[in-house]
């Protein structure tokens, strides 16, 4: 297990670092064996950075270099009059896993929710995500329900 980072730095990416995200970005779809279209990846990239967008984007560095990611959204709830926030994304490069990136950007994304006045961060992850769950238990807690869904 890595040591884990004294200076993990989490901020919001530029429009310039497309290049340094993208491989992460591929990473989290590798990871969970999906993939999408080239369009898709660079609308997501344009949506995150457009602030007419309810998208936003976070990076975690050490010592200059992006070593995770994580993609958040605002929406709206029928139970409550505030947002609240999806964190639809979430990776670490696989060298920095059990450094507090992970926990560093989660921090972010809810300290950037709490900002917005959203009421709630939430997040999903698969069953068998054991790495990442060891981390979820600890930060949160399990809603308790099961995602169904429908694709088209």
């Amino acid at each position: 297990m890595p040591k884990p980072l004294p200076d993990v730095l989490v901020r919001p990416l530029r429009p310039d670092e497309r290049a340094a995200w993208e491989p992460l970005w591929q990473g989290y779809l590798t990871f969970y064996e999906s993939q999408v279209t080239p369009q898709t990846t660079s609308v997501l990239w344009e949506r995150l950075h457009d602030p007419q967008e309810p998208m936003f984007v976070r990076g975690a560095f050490a010592a200059g270099q992006l070593i995770g990611i994580a993609h958040y959204l605002f929406h709206r709830s029928c139970w409550t009059i505030g947002d609240y926030c999806y964190l639809q994304d979430l990776f670490v490069i696989p060298e920095a896993r059990g450094s507090g990136a992970g926990r560093a950007l989660i921090a972010a994304v809810e300290e950037a929710a709490r900002a917005q006045g959203a009421s709630r961060v939430h997040w999903l992850t698969k069953e068998d995500n054991h790495a990442a769950r060891a981390l979820y238990d600890k930060v949160a807690e399990r809603s308790g329900f099961i995602q169904y869904r429908k694709l088209f």
